[in-house]
């Protein structure tokens, strides 16, 4: 079986959501990914991702590189 690395990039810093602004994972997410199975870790990596992409689109051009 495929072992899906956690997308933590050790940079944790929660929004007022409780979202990480290092992985975009939630904090419930976050606790929960040594528990759940890979289609589970597919699914937070999926919305994570949309997490992502629509936080920047809300920063200059410049700043979109990280």
């Amino acid at each position: 079986m495929k072992v899906i690395d956690s997308p933590c990039v050790r940079n944790c810093c929660l929004d007022q959501n409780d979202t990480c602004l290092g992985c975009f994972r939630t904090l419930k997410e976050i606790t929960q990914w040594s528990q759940v199975d890979n289609n589970g870790k597919e699914k937070i990596l999926g919305l994570a991702r949309m997490r992502r992409e629509r936080a920047m689109a809300n920063y200059p051009p410049g700043l979109k590189n990280f």
